[in-house]
Protein backbone atom coordinates (compact mmCIF):
# COMPACT_ATOMS: atom_id res chain seq x y z
CA UNK A 1 0.00 0.00 0.00
CA UNK A 2 0.85 3.49 -0.90
CA UNK A 3 1.58 4.68 3.01
CA UNK A 4 4.33 2.30 4.12
CA UNK A 5 6.09 4.73 1.69
CA UNK A 6 5.80 7.92 4.35
CA UNK A 7 7.48 7.58 7.61
CA UNK A 8 6.94 5.16 10.48
CA UNK A 9 5.93 7.76 13.53
CA UNK A 10 6.20 5.04 15.98
CA UNK A 11 9.50 3.64 15.47
CA UNK A 12 11.95 3.43 18.43
CA UNK A 13 14.53 5.47 15.44
CA UNK A 14 12.61 8.95 15.64
CA UNK A 15 12.24 8.04 19.28
CA UNK A 16 8.61 5.97 19.43
CA UNK A 17 8.13 3.87 22.68
CA UNK A 18 5.50 1.49 24.15
CA UNK A 19 5.03 3.18 27.38
CA UNK A 20 2.05 1.10 28.89
CA UNK A 21 0.58 -2.43 28.39
CA UNK A 22 -2.56 -3.69 30.53
CA UNK A 23 -0.27 -7.20 29.95
CA UNK A 24 3.53 -8.70 29.32
CA UNK A 25 3.51 -11.50 30.52
CA UNK A 26 5.72 -13.94 27.43
CA UNK A 27 7.35 -10.81 25.62
CA UNK A 28 7.45 -7.32 26.60
CA UNK A 29 5.89 -4.29 24.71
CA UNK A 30 9.19 -2.49 24.12
CA UNK A 31 9.63 -4.89 21.13
CA UNK A 32 6.75 -3.45 19.28
CA UNK A 33 8.42 -0.20 18.12
CA UNK A 34 12.25 -1.63 17.46
CA UNK A 35 13.80 -1.17 14.03
CA UNK A 36 14.82 -4.37 13.31
CA UNK A 37 12.54 -6.79 11.40
CA UNK A 38 11.57 -9.31 14.19
CA UNK A 39 13.53 -12.72 14.46
CA UNK A 40 12.89 -16.22 15.33
CA UNK A 41 15.35 -18.67 17.63
CA UNK A 42 15.05 -22.07 17.25
CA UNK A 43 14.30 -23.63 20.27
CA UNK A 44 15.10 -20.55 22.64
CA UNK A 45 13.11 -20.24 25.60
CA UNK A 46 12.89 -18.27 28.59
CA UNK A 47 11.63 -19.37 32.59
CA UNK A 48 8.09 -17.95 31.06
CA UNK A 49 7.87 -19.75 27.73
CA UNK A 50 9.42 -19.65 24.23
CA UNK A 51 11.50 -16.80 23.26
CA UNK A 52 9.35 -14.75 20.91
CA UNK A 53 10.54 -11.09 19.11
CA UNK A 54 7.49 -8.97 20.07
CA UNK A 55 4.55 -8.35 22.28
CA UNK A 56 3.11 -11.50 23.78
CA UNK A 57 0.04 -11.31 26.58
CA UNK A 58 -0.92 -14.69 28.89
CA UNK A 59 -3.67 -16.77 27.87
CA UNK A 60 -7.33 -14.64 28.56
CA UNK A 61 -9.33 -16.93 30.59
CA UNK A 62 -12.05 -13.60 31.24
CA UNK A 63 -13.94 -11.65 28.55
CA UNK A 64 -12.03 -8.56 27.75
CA UNK A 65 -9.07 -7.69 25.22
CA UNK A 66 -5.54 -6.93 25.67
CA UNK A 67 -3.74 -3.02 24.73
CA UNK A 68 -0.69 -1.38 24.52
CA UNK A 69 -0.21 2.18 24.36
CA UNK A 70 2.77 3.87 22.04
CA UNK A 71 3.75 7.29 22.10
CA UNK A 72 4.50 8.38 18.61
CA UNK A 73 8.08 9.83 18.03
CA UNK A 74 7.20 11.78 15.64
CA UNK A 75 3.54 13.17 16.53
CA UNK A 76 1.40 13.54 13.25
CA UNK A 77 -1.18 12.75 11.17
CA UNK A 78 -1.54 8.97 10.39
CA UNK A 79 -2.48 7.41 7.13
CA UNK A 80 -2.20 3.84 8.05
CA UNK A 81 -0.83 1.15 9.88
CA UNK A 82 1.62 -2.35 9.88
CA UNK A 83 0.20 -5.20 12.59
CA UNK A 84 3.05 -7.58 12.00
CA UNK A 85 2.54 -10.72 13.17
CA UNK A 86 5.73 -12.46 12.33
CA UNK A 87 6.27 -16.00 13.83
CA UNK A 88 3.14 -15.69 15.45
CA UNK A 89 1.55 -18.76 14.23
CA UNK A 90 -0.55 -20.21 17.01
CA UNK A 91 -0.76 -17.79 19.28
CA UNK A 92 -1.70 -13.98 17.30
CA UNK A 93 -4.78 -12.40 17.90
CA UNK A 94 -8.00 -12.80 15.97
CA UNK A 95 -8.50 -9.04 15.55
CA UNK A 96 -7.26 -5.98 16.07
CA UNK A 97 -8.35 -2.08 16.54
CA UNK A 98 -6.55 1.27 16.85
CA UNK A 99 -7.14 4.07 18.98
CA UNK A 100 -5.14 7.60 19.20
CA UNK A 101 -4.79 10.64 20.87
CA UNK A 102 -5.00 13.86 20.28
CA UNK A 103 -3.24 17.07 20.60
CA UNK A 104 -6.27 17.95 23.84
CA UNK A 105 -5.80 14.39 25.29
CA UNK A 106 -8.98 12.89 24.20
CA UNK A 107 -8.99 9.57 22.71
CA UNK A 108 -10.74 8.41 19.15
CA UNK A 109 -10.86 5.19 17.36
CA UNK A 110 -9.31 5.81 14.48
CA UNK A 111 -9.57 1.95 12.89
CA UNK A 112 -12.49 -0.21 14.10
CA UNK A 113 -11.98 -3.75 14.24
CA UNK A 114 -10.61 -5.51 11.77
CA UNK A 115 -9.31 -9.12 11.64
CA UNK A 116 -5.29 -10.60 11.78
CA UNK A 117 -3.81 -13.49 9.99
CA UNK A 118 -1.05 -14.73 12.06
CA UNK A 119 2.61 -15.03 10.39
CA UNK A 120 1.63 -11.96 8.21
CA UNK A 121 2.54 -8.71 7.31
CA UNK A 122 -1.44 -7.03 8.05
CA UNK A 123 -1.72 -3.73 6.43
CA UNK A 124 -4.40 -1.10 7.19
CA UNK A 125 -5.05 2.26 5.94
CA UNK A 126 -6.94 4.88 7.98
CA UNK A 127 -8.46 8.25 7.06
CA UNK A 128 -5.81 10.78 8.05
CA UNK A 129 -8.21 13.31 10.01
CA UNK A 130 -5.45 15.31 12.94
CA UNK A 131 -2.87 15.54 14.35
CA UNK A 132 -1.79 12.40 16.83
CA UNK A 133 0.86 12.06 19.72
CA UNK A 134 -0.59 8.75 21.02
CA UNK A 135 -2.04 5.08 19.85
CA UNK A 136 -3.34 2.41 21.92
CA UNK A 137 -3.49 -1.17 20.10
CA UNK A 138 -6.17 -3.07 20.79
CA UNK A 139 -5.67 -6.78 20.17
CA UNK A 140 -8.60 -9.43 20.73
CA UNK A 141 -8.46 -11.27 23.00
CA UNK A 142 -4.91 -11.93 23.33
CA UNK A 143 -1.88 -13.13 22.18
CA UNK A 144 1.59 -11.89 20.35
CA UNK A 145 2.57 -8.93 17.46
CA UNK A 146 5.67 -8.57 16.84
CA UNK A 147 5.60 -5.21 15.29
CA UNK A 148 4.08 -2.25 14.88
CA UNK A 149 4.43 0.40 12.17
CA UNK A 150 2.32 3.60 12.19
CA UNK A 151 2.66 5.50 9.29
CA UNK A 152 2.31 9.07 8.41
CA UNK A 153 3.01 12.81 7.79
CA UNK A 154 5.01 14.57 10.63
CA UNK A 155 3.30 17.51 11.86
CA UNK A 156 5.17 19.73 14.11
CA UNK A 157 3.07 21.18 16.95
CA UNK A 158 1.66 25.01 16.12
CA UNK A 159 4.08 27.44 17.10
CA UNK A 160 6.89 25.29 17.23
CA UNK A 161 8.47 26.27 14.29
CA UNK A 162 8.83 29.91 14.57
CA UNK A 163 9.42 32.37 12.16
CA UNK A 164 12.89 33.96 11.70
CA UNK A 165 14.17 30.58 13.32
CA UNK A 166 17.20 29.25 11.68
CA UNK A 167 16.11 24.92 11.35
CA UNK A 168 16.72 21.85 9.49
CA UNK A 169 13.20 22.92 7.10
CA UNK A 170 13.70 19.09 5.84
CA UNK A 171 13.63 17.71 9.42
CA UNK A 172 10.87 15.21 10.17
CA UNK A 173 10.48 16.62 13.67
CA UNK A 174 9.94 19.69 11.93
CA UNK A 175 7.38 18.49 9.69
CA UNK A 176 9.49 17.58 6.98
CA UNK A 177 9.38 14.54 4.45
CA UNK A 178 9.51 12.68 1.32
CA UNK A 179 6.34 13.14 -0.90
CA UNK A 180 7.89 11.80 -4.29
CA UNK A 181 10.43 9.62 -5.70
CA UNK A 182 11.85 7.87 -9.09
CA UNK A 183 12.63 4.68 -7.46
CA UNK A 184 12.80 3.38 -3.69
CA UNK A 185 14.28 -0.02 -4.88
CA UNK A 186 17.30 -0.53 -1.99
CA UNK A 187 15.77 2.09 0.62
CA UNK A 188 12.95 4.29 1.14
CA UNK A 189 14.24 7.79 0.48
CA UNK A 190 12.30 9.25 3.96
CA UNK A 191 15.52 7.67 5.35
CA UNK A 192 17.44 10.29 4.37
CA UNK A 193 15.67 12.98 6.80
CA UNK A 194 15.81 11.15 9.82
CA UNK A 195 17.69 12.15 12.83
CA UNK A 196 21.16 11.50 13.89
CA UNK A 197 23.90 9.72 12.01
CA UNK A 198 23.32 6.79 9.83
CA UNK A 199 23.51 3.68 10.78
CA UNK A 200 24.61 1.94 8.01
CA UNK A 201 23.92 1.75 4.43
CA UNK A 202 20.67 0.18 5.05
CA UNK A 203 19.35 3.29 6.76
CA UNK A 204 19.55 5.70 3.63
CA UNK A 205 18.07 5.91 0.32
CA UNK A 206 19.17 4.06 -2.48
CA UNK A 207 17.95 3.45 -6.00
CA UNK A 208 18.29 0.69 -8.59
CA UNK A 209 21.41 0.96 -10.81
CA UNK A 210 20.01 2.90 -14.06
CA UNK A 211 20.70 1.18 -17.08
CA UNK A 212 19.51 3.94 -19.45
CA UNK A 213 19.56 8.32 -19.83
CA UNK A 214 18.29 10.65 -17.21
CA UNK A 215 18.80 10.75 -13.00
CA UNK A 216 17.08 9.66 -9.62
CA UNK A 217 15.60 12.20 -7.60
CA UNK A 218 13.14 12.44 -4.53
CA UNK A 219 11.09 15.83 -3.66
CA UNK A 220 10.82 16.95 0.07
CA UNK A 221 8.14 19.09 1.27
CA UNK A 222 9.80 21.08 3.59
CA UNK A 223 7.97 21.51 7.21
CA UNK A 224 7.54 25.57 6.96
CA UNK A 225 8.69 27.66 4.27
CA UNK A 226 12.08 29.51 4.26
CA UNK A 227 15.00 30.64 2.44
CA UNK A 228 17.54 28.19 2.49
CA UNK A 229 21.15 28.50 2.98
CA UNK A 230 22.77 25.23 3.82
CA UNK A 231 22.59 21.86 2.31
CA UNK A 232 24.01 18.46 3.63
CA UNK A 233 24.43 15.52 1.15
CA UNK A 234 25.46 12.48 3.16
CA UNK A 235 26.77 9.10 1.19
CA UNK A 236 28.50 7.85 4.57
CA UNK A 237 28.10 3.63 4.13
CA UNK A 238 27.76 4.23 0.38
CA UNK A 239 31.54 3.14 -0.96
CA UNK A 240 30.98 1.26 -4.41
CA UNK A 241 27.26 2.99 -4.57
CA UNK A 242 27.59 6.48 -3.89
CA UNK A 243 26.03 8.79 -6.76
CA UNK A 244 28.67 10.92 -8.72
CA UNK A 245 27.26 13.96 -8.67
CA UNK A 246 23.94 15.62 -6.91
CA UNK A 247 21.94 19.29 -7.64
CA UNK A 248 18.86 21.01 -5.84
CA UNK A 249 15.77 22.58 -6.83
CA UNK A 250 13.40 24.68 -5.23
CA UNK A 251 9.65 25.65 -5.94
CA UNK A 252 7.32 27.49 -3.75
CA UNK A 253 3.73 25.89 -4.14
CA UNK A 254 0.64 25.52 -1.99
CA UNK A 255 0.18 22.06 -3.00
CA UNK A 256 1.55 19.17 -0.86
CA UNK A 257 2.81 17.37 -4.13
CA UNK A 258 4.20 19.75 -7.25
CA UNK A 259 2.60 19.54 -10.62
CA UNK A 260 4.49 17.98 -13.12
CA UNK A 261 5.04 21.71 -14.39
CA UNK A 262 5.45 23.18 -11.67
CA UNK A 263 8.39 26.01 -11.68
CA UNK A 264 11.35 24.62 -10.47
CA UNK A 265 14.26 26.47 -9.78
CA UNK A 266 18.29 25.72 -8.63
CA UNK A 267 19.22 25.86 -5.48
CA UNK A 268 22.49 24.20 -5.88
CA UNK A 269 24.14 23.37 -9.37
CA UNK A 270 25.14 20.06 -10.20
CA UNK A 271 28.52 19.08 -7.85
CA UNK A 272 30.72 16.37 -7.49
CA UNK A 273 30.11 13.86 -4.84
CA UNK A 274 32.63 11.62 -3.08
CA UNK A 275 32.08 8.22 -1.48
CA UNK A 276 31.27 7.51 2.30
CA UNK A 277 31.75 11.30 2.94
CA UNK A 278 30.04 14.40 4.48
CA UNK A 279 29.19 17.35 2.10
CA UNK A 280 28.29 20.70 2.68
CA UNK A 281 27.57 23.24 0.48
CA UNK A 282 27.02 27.31 1.71
CA UNK A 283 25.81 30.33 0.51
CA UNK A 284 24.04 33.68 1.44
CA UNK A 285 20.57 33.16 2.55
CA UNK A 286 19.84 36.58 0.37
CA UNK A 287 20.71 34.49 -2.82
CA UNK A 288 17.31 32.41 -2.00
CA UNK A 289 13.87 32.83 -2.61
CA UNK A 290 11.42 31.50 -0.32
CA UNK A 291 10.55 27.17 -1.18
CA UNK A 292 8.17 25.39 0.02
CA UNK A 293 10.01 21.80 -1.43
CA UNK A 294 13.02 20.57 -2.76
CA UNK A 295 13.91 18.15 -5.39
CA UNK A 296 17.59 16.76 -4.48
CA UNK A 297 18.56 14.83 -8.27
CA UNK A 298 21.47 12.46 -7.85
CA UNK A 299 23.27 11.57 -11.42
CA UNK A 300 22.91 9.07 -12.53
CA UNK A 301 21.70 6.99 -9.62
CA UNK A 302 22.98 5.28 -6.20
CA UNK A 303 22.44 5.90 -2.30
CA UNK A 304 22.11 8.79 -0.08
CA UNK A 305 22.60 8.33 3.66
CA UNK A 306 21.08 12.04 4.76
CA UNK A 307 20.14 14.98 3.46
CA UNK A 308 20.03 18.65 5.49
CA UNK A 309 18.45 21.78 4.12
CA UNK A 310 19.32 24.11 7.10
CA UNK A 311 17.17 27.72 6.34
CA UNK A 312 15.11 30.59 7.91
CA UNK A 313 11.96 30.54 8.40
CA UNK A 314 9.49 32.61 6.21
CA UNK A 315 7.20 34.92 8.33
CA UNK A 316 6.89 37.78 11.00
Amino acid sequence: MEFTHLIDLASERVGGAAILANDEFFAPKENLVRLERPVWREGEYTERGKWMDGWETRRRREPGYDWCVVQLGLPGVIHGMVVDTSYFTGNYPEACSLEARAEDGTWCEILSRRPLEGNAENLFSIEPVARYTHVRLNIYPDGGVARLRVFGVPAAVEGAVAPGSDIDLAAPENGGHVVDASDRHYGNPQNMLLPGDPLGMYDGWETRRRRGPGHDWAVVRLGAMGRVHRIVVDTRFFKGNAPGECSVDYCDVLEPLPAPDADWRELLPRAALRADEVHEFEWDVGETAPATHLRLNIHPDGGVARFRAFGIVEGE
